[in-house]
């Protein structure tokens, strides 16, 4: 049999790159030390030619796994639900924890949720809210990013109407309970929502909050203003108090920017309009607010003594007032730290945070708070924030503490 045109099973192959190995190794050994250097250099880039390991390690998967929840946390997933009064887009962060109320936020007028809390919400601070609660910004209708401007004569929603919305915004996600936090006209709104559905909010964060209704010389000064300044100037001193905008900040000058160049400037005159023709919240002491309220307010904001009047009509058991100096219009934004702090000072009063998540401030000063808030979540009596320049007042007839932060 001619055994040239055989080829060689797996068994001849092996043996055949034995030998190679063999005579290779042999050579090495006879031929010194210039041949060994030679054979240890292929053998080195030889084991250089495997760029990643065949097999993925656990340490790589578990990594890519936190990136993308990082990625799913920064962006959110989009959601568009049908209300009875219309189209609502919100943001869904987190993971969906149904055993903790979820965070719903409402913007002011002249913003959306992004320009509103985007700042406040991603402080590095606030990581463990966002990590363990699930966290919903809803825009009110048309005035989200990127919005169509609505044709004219549209009907706008009214105040009530809108907080009805919220409803929706609950029952779509299945929401047991919820935190508010609104702004403005979207603290309007959350309060409201909160006096028609008092056993689905646990809590609320109201800042800059107005709870009361124009009144004829107001609504005689707006008429005004209306002939003499255009919707974002309007807008730009809803937002901010005279002395920032005097000042032009960067901020002032990037918000005055957006609003000039929006394109839903039409959706933003139709919500700004339906802020203004509001009716009274109708908030005293027989017939307020059932659940934890943490009243924010910057000393120099436009609507600081509206705060101060709100506050004076809810229960003082169950109220918390932070009134946060050099804040403005706009505290989540330019005293993200300071309103970080108290956010979870208010979470750990409702029994959800745990004092290991406190800040390095808020650790600093358990003890002149502890008496508002216990560890149990049940809180004592109301107390002032005050962001001013004053230390360790005692606490006053009314059990009212000021605190400087």
């Amino acid at each position: 049999m001619n055994h040239a045109h055989l080829h060689p099973g797996p068994a001849c192959q092996l043996g055949k790159t034995r030998r190679v190995l063999e005579k290779f190794h042999f050579r090495g050994i006879q031929t010194g030390a210039q041949e060994r250097l030679i054979m240890t250099t292929e053998m080195h880039e030889i084991a250089m030619t495997e760029d990643k390991p065949l097999l993925t390690s656990q340490q790589d998967t578990a990594k890519e796994a936190e990136i993308a929840a990082r990625i799913l946390l920064d962006q959110g997933k989009e959601h568009e639900i049908e209300t009875p009064h219309g189209l609502l887009h919100v943001t869904l962060h987190g993971s969906g924890n149904t055993r903790r109320p979820a965070v719903l936020t409402f913007h002011d007028v002249g913003m959306d949720s992004k320009s509103c809390f985007s700042t406040f919400f991603k402080f590095h601070e606030m990581e463990e809210i966002v990590k363990n609660f699930t966290v919903v910004h809803i825009n009110a209708p048309g005035q989200e990013e990127g919005a169509a401007p609505y044709p004219a004569g549209y009907q706008y929603a009214s105040m009530d109407q809108l907080s009805d919305m919220i409803k929706s915004v609950v029952q779509y996600f299945n929401f047991r309970s919820v935190i508010g936090v609104g702004v403005g006209a979207g603290a309007y709104i959350m309060a409201k929502f909160t006096l028609d559905n008092p056993h689905t909010v646990e809590g609320l964060v109201l800042i800059n909050i107005d709870p009361n209704a124009r009144g004829w010389m107001e609504w005689a000064a707006h008429k005004i203003s209306l002939l003499a300044s255009s919707l974002p100037e309007q807008l730009m001193c809803h937002l901010f108090s005279q002395k920032e905008i005097s000042g032009n900040t960067d901020l002032v000058q990037s918000h005055r920017e957006r609003i000039s160049k929006a394109p839903n400037l039409v959706n933003m005159d139709l919500f700004w309009k339906s802020y203004n023709s509001r009716r009274d919240l109708n908030i005293d002491r027989s017939s307020t607010l059932k659940c934890p309220v943490m009243l924010v307010v910057g000393d120099h904001a436009p609507y600081e003594e509206a705060a101060v009047e709100c506050n004076c009509k809810l229960d003082p058991t169950t109220t918390s007032f932070l009134k946060m100096a050099d804040a403005g219009g706009m505290p989540q934004l330019t005293q993200p730290s300071k309103l970080t702090e108290a956010f979870k000072y208010f979470i750990q009063g409702m029994g959800y945070m745990a004092s290991s998540c406190m800040t390095r401030l808020s650790r600093s000063r358990t003890t002149s708070l502890s008496s508002s808030y216990s560890i149990d979540g049940s809180r004592s009596r109301s107390r002032t924030l005050s962001q001013g320049s004053q230390d360790n007042l005692p606490p006053s007839p009314s059990n009212t503490m000021e605190v400087s932060c």
